[in-house]
């Protein structure tokens, strides 16, 4: 029988504490899981097929919608906190005792705060094109104008998630059409889960201690990855994660954004199939 890839997984369910949970499961069904936690607004198929399957060769995957993202039910909450314990409340419901977790962009802000707040069910954390809490805000006005559109289209992933060289637009085009190859997709997130998140992105960027003071309390071995040029997290938060978080690595790619991930995707996935197998 041929395996499920990101394509064919079908979309399950798992329903705990009053929310249906979306996710998508395949990859190899031993070893520890690597959850997926998506950006702003996006579901699961807003991954590239080329990273998820080139993860899930020996290892489970699984891709998650939070509470009211997408095809998941109930009301996204507005603090990146409570973002953290619907995950917890997956993960448990699947009866996973530990995962790995992959968080980009305001995922990643998800996997720091689940980390902290739940350390004993993380094995190893790979943060990707995002930052600290109270970190250095994105300054190009387009962002807030083309991040909030109601349906973005592929110019706008161009210009958030790529670097302006035409080799880096030419890689946008194509991880466009790979994103899209899936006939059942998700749909899209709603108005209110737009703006829930607008509001947890608010939150998490008022200070909370001493600045960066928490990131010393992950102890869990982690890969932190961006383009060198990421103009919705900037890259210097990156470096602030690695230089942090006690045992932290950084990979930065040229001539990329925010999507680095999208644009080199051979390149992460045998970066991050090294990092979590060592």
């Amino acid at each position: 029988m041929a395996k499920d890839t990101h394509v064919t997984a079908p979309t399950r369910f798992v329903e705990a504490n009053g929310s249906r949970y979306a996710y998508r499961r395949f990859g190899s069904e031993s070893g520890t899981p690597l959850v997926f936690l998506q950006h702003f607004r996006g579901g699961l198929d807003n991954w590239d097929p080329l990273v998820t399957d080139g993860l899930a060769q020996g290892r489970p995957v699984i891709l998650f919608n939070n509470a009211g993202v997408a095809s998941s039910s109930g009301e996204t909450p507005d603090t990146v906190d409570a973002m953290a314990d619907h995950l917890t409340t997956f993960v448990n419901a699947l009866g996973l005792p530990q995962i790995d977790v992959l968080g980009f962009s305001i995922g990643g802000y998800v996997a720091q705060s689940f980390v902290l707040r739940h350390p004993h069910l993380v094995r190893r954390l790979v943060l990707v094109g995002t930052g600290p809490r109270d970190g250095e805000p994105g300054k190009d006005p387009r962002i807030l104008e083309v991040a909030g559109t109601p349906m973005p289209v592929c110019k706008d992933f161009l210009l958030l998630f790529f670097s302006p060289s035409e080799a880096s637009q030419a890689a946008g085009r194509a991880f466009w059409k790979r994103r899209h190859q899936r006939k059942d997709a998700d749909p899209p997130s709603s108005i209110q889960t737009m703006k829930a998140q607008q509001a947890a992105l608010m939150e998490w960027k008022q200070p909370r201690g001493e600045r960066y003071a928490d990131l010393k309390a992950i102890k869990q071995p982690t890969l932190v990855v961006n383009g060198n040029n990421d103009i919705m997290v900037p890259t210097i938060n990156s470096f602030t994660l690695s230089q942090q978080i006690p045992n932290a690595q950084l990979i930065v790619y040229p001539d990329s954004g925010h999507g680095a991930l999208f644009q080199y995707p051979e390149l992460f996935v045998a970066h991050t199939k090294l990092f979590l197998e060592a």
